[in-house]
């Protein structure tokens, strides 16, 4: 798909970022016109996805996550959040609902919360280099002002 526009941040893995990288995100989409419901599946998907890297990428250090956000023909929306952290062994089991390396706090429900509210999620690992969460959500056109 042909990319219309985009944007690309990075931060440090600080939790107080994530509400940041919420915010951003939401503020881009927002061209698109999306409904409260679609504005409010894309924050929580980007803050699964944030949360996921600060905690898991860099559970003992500040380490650098990278947000790309582009707008696809098609009325799509594509968020990636990009890690250079531990890394995940064993991807599939990850994506398992409950599934957790982080402790009785964690629900181990990030990948399946943003793969509920997004269209698409792909997630990229490789241990001891990173990891990349690749989402898309399809925003149903209304009309809007070009």
């Amino acid at each position: 798909m042909k990319e219309l526009n985009y944007i690309k941040l990075e931060f440090p893995s600080k939790s107080s970022n994530e509400g940041f990288a919420r915010s951003a995100a939401a503020a881009f989409a927002a061209q698109l016109d999306p409904t409260m419901e679609e504005m409010g599946d894309i924050r929580t998907a980007v803050s699964e996805a944030v949360t996921n890297a600060i905690v898991h990428a860099y559970p003992d250090s500040i380490g650098r996550i990278s947000m790309r956000l582009r707008i696809l023909e098609g009325d799509t929306l594509e968020i990636s959040i990009r890690d250079w952290g531990r890394g995940i062994e064993n991807v599939q089991q990850a994506m398992e609902p409950l599934y957790t390396t982080g402790g009785e706090e964690r629900s181990g429900m990030g990948f399946t919360i943003m793969g509920s509210f997004m269209d698409k999620l792909k997630v990229r690992s490789v241990p001891d280099k990173g990891t990349t969460v690749t989402m898309q959500k399809y925003i149903c056109p209304r009309y809007r002002h070009r």
